[in-house]
């Protein structure tokens, strides 16, 4: 870490992926800013475990979808400080097939991945170039690589997040801001649960599903200096699933 306190914000941090990546950063001597939008106890659960580890952690509670209560929490705080770093993890997953989904299946999906993207992008982008400096990284997924049946509109979410990464890295790389992304398959979370791994678990050479942590070390690395020359970049944390 450098001498300087680097806050990171974290969106979709109160469980699950984000939640590891919020402590994962923490435990690295970052500063937390922790974003939800209805799990207070977890968030708060969270947040005592970044302090006592020694670190700050601010709870925004707010839905990232919502671009009104994004900016109406975020930009008062930013004429305090810019954080060092933005890391769009907030997703949900409304699976389908697409003759039956629903447009409201659609659309949740689309907000709450992409649109937040633009968002939060955007909001976090303009302070980012002001300081020239930053990072920004999204979480997308293996099914934003490869497509996966029953979630074309988690897929299209996640594809479109790729590319948009990829756009705003060639935007914004001249002023020192980064940007890429993390791409997990699959990971031990909530989201998991009901899939039948007997019959997924051979379909990945490293015969298991991934751990958050090992999502988050992605993570922690490219906000590290080790990093400094690394913009536009997928990783995928996938265990060989997809190459």
């Amino acid at each position: 870490m450098d001498e300087e306190r680097k806050i990171i914000f974290v969106s979709g941090a109160s469980r699950g992926i984000g939640a590891a990546i919020a402590l994962n950063l923490a435990r690295a001597g970052y500063d937390i800013w922790l974003n939800y939008r209805s799990s207070t106890a977890a968030a708060e659960s969270i947040q005592k475990k970044i302090e006592d580890l020694g670190r700050n952690c601010r709870l925004l509670p707010f839905d990232v979808a919502d671009e009104a209560a994004a900016t109406a929490v975020l930009e008062p705080l930013f004429d305090e400080v810019v954080p060092y770093g933005l890391v769009h993890n907030a997703g949900i997953a409304r699976d389908n097939i697409l003759p039956l989904m629903q447009r409201r299946e659609w659309d949740d999906v689309l907000n709450v991945h992409l649109n937040s993207f633009f968002i939060l992008g955007r909001l976090f982008s303009k302070m980012m170039l002001s300081k020239r400096q930053g990072r920004i990284i999204s979480i997308a997924s293996i099914s934003g690589e490869t497509g996966q049946a029953g979630q074309v509109n988690y897929s299209a979410a996640k594809a479109g997040l790729i590319g948009g990464s990829k756009a705003l890295a060639r935007e914004l790389g001249k002023r020192n801001v980064l940007v890429n992304v993390v791409s997990p398959g699959l990971i031990e979370t909530e989201m998991i649960e009901k899939l039948p791994l007997d019959k997924i678990l051979p379909l990945i050479p490293l015969g298991r599903v991934g751990k958050v942590d090992e999502v988050a070390g992605v993570v922690r690395f490219l906000l590290s200096k080790d990093a400094d020359y690394i913009t536009g970049q997928v990783i995928s944390v996938n265990g060989g699933m997809y190459m």
